[in-house]
């Protein structure tokens, strides 16, 4: 198997805006994000499917992302939603095969402008909001 990007993340060969860490699963910041804090949470042992994915993996990934999430909301990020969203294979929208869990923190107002960005989705510009997630993680 040809490394993956996010195996390349987890073995430190790939820049990443580390958020979170645990055994099993690393977050980090989505490089194309559709609201400030877009975070991606993966199983640090590569999977390209949810099906391929041992359960304990699948149970730590959605813990640091519950952990991301609260953070967003919480933290000096302040989001008032948030989405958690796995696409699972090509026709569900994932584009990088392993799998994911999208944390998305959301803000009144921004429906329109989140549609846009999944459209046209851009290079995110800073790290800062990596620093104001792990600052708001909960333990």
């Amino acid at each position: 198997m040809a490394q993956c990007a996010f195996c390349a993340i987890v073995a430190g060969e790939a820049p990443a805006a580390i958020v979170a860490e645990t055994d099993e699963a690393i977050a980090f910041l989505d490089v194309r994000p559709v609201s400030e804090g877009h975070t991606l949470v993966a199983a640090k042992r590569h999977a390209a499917r949810l099906a391929d994915l041992p359960a304990g993996d699948g149970t730590a990934m959605f813990a640091l992302g519950h952990r991301l999430a609260r953070a967003a909301r919480d933290g000096a990020l302040a989001a008032d939603g948030v989405n958690l969203v796995v696409n699972d294979g090509r026709a569900a929208f994932q584009t990088v095969d392993h799998v994911h869990l999208h944390v998305i923190p959301r803000f009144a107002g921004d429906k329109r402008a989140v549609l846009g960005r999944f459209l046209r989705r851009r290079p995110r510009r800073s790290d800062g909001a990596a620093s104001l997630l792990r600052a708001a993680l909960p333990d």
